[in-house]
């Protein structure tokens, strides 16, 4: 497996022809690792000889890391599909959600729900990575969410809820720089000390995207969408995430109007020359 380094994009179907004929300049892509289960299928195909050329990152969505179910907290089924597509694929490397979609392995819900922060939620969380983990004998990423609403029951900050979590488990981190942005507005903290609190070892990529505004009983509330460019106040975030973990591998993700892959490619220049500031160093 390749070593991914720089600026990459999020792989979405509208682009599949652009990357094997026309090979634009990127130095790694992501998937969303439900979309290929199938080594079969079409989209497989595509994929099979993009990576010839591009290294990949694989970003699951429904692992159910959060899941408190007693008989699957995490559906070995699922994992059994992410494990025999991680071998296949040979991703260089694999990310997840700190979030919930499946209750009791019956019912699944199509979206991230937010967990608790107790310790009884952290030790549930703990021992889902390690099964996770043991089976794919792979480290993973867990991604920091986005919220809107917060349990009053939470007696852990989300920020050392997950830098324990990559100590106990060895996992590693997937720094979503537009959630902790779309969170700290939403919910009053300070985004700085989120990013403050994490240890620098641990994060291993990071997301930029955009969100959207919606108001909700009058009141102006972020919405992390991916169907937007990355809005200014990200981007100094972003800056700020740079200074403090370097130059972590980082994401243009946009998943909803995905638009021609030109803009994609205007915002990795953008995303490169806030890394060239913060480092001094020359753009390509």
């Amino acid at each position: 497996m390749q070593k991914i380094k720089g600026v990459g994009l999020g792989l979405r179907h509208r682009h599949f022809q652009e990357f094997i004929e026309d090979k634009p300049d990127v130095p790694w892509l992501e998937v969303h690792t439900e979309n290929f289960f199938s080594q079969h299928s079409t989209s497989s195909k595509y994929l099979a000889k993009i990576s010839q050329n591009y290294p990949i990152s694989a970003h699951c969505v429904g692992l159910s890391i959060g899941s408190a179910a007693v008989a699957c907290p995490v559906r070995e089924q699922h994992l059994q599909h992410i494990k025999k597509t991680v071998d296949w694929l040979q991703p260089s490397m694999i990310s997840d959600h700190l979030s919930w979609s499946a209750s009791d392995g019956v019912h699944y819900l199509p979206d991230l729900l937010p967990i608790l922060y107790t310790e009884e939620a952290f030790n549930i969380v703990s021992k889902n990575i390690n099964r996770v983990q043991d089976v794919l004998q792979r480290q993973i990423l867990i991604e920091n969410p986005s919220s809107y609403l917060r349990f009053n029951d939470s007696t852990i900050l989300e920020w050392d809820f997950l830098a324990e979590l990559s100590k106990v488990t060895g996992c590693g981190l997937l720094l979503d720089v537009n959630n902790i942005y779309v969170s700290a507005f939403n919910h009053g903290f300070d985004a700085l000390t989120y990013l403050e609190c994490l240890p620098v070892a641990a994060v291993k990529e990071m997301h930029l995207a955009g969100y959207s505004i919606d108001i909700i009983e009058n009141k102006e509330v972020y919405i992390d969408t991916h169907g937007q460019k990355v809005y200014d106040g990200v981007w100094q975030l972003y800056e700020k995430a740079i200074q403090r973990f370097g130059e972590v591998p980082t994401l243009i993700e946009w998943d909803t109007d995905v638009p021609e892959l030109s803009v994609l490619l205007a915002e990795k220049y953008k995303a490169e020359a806030i890394i060239a500031k913060v480092l001094n160093k020359q753009v390509a």
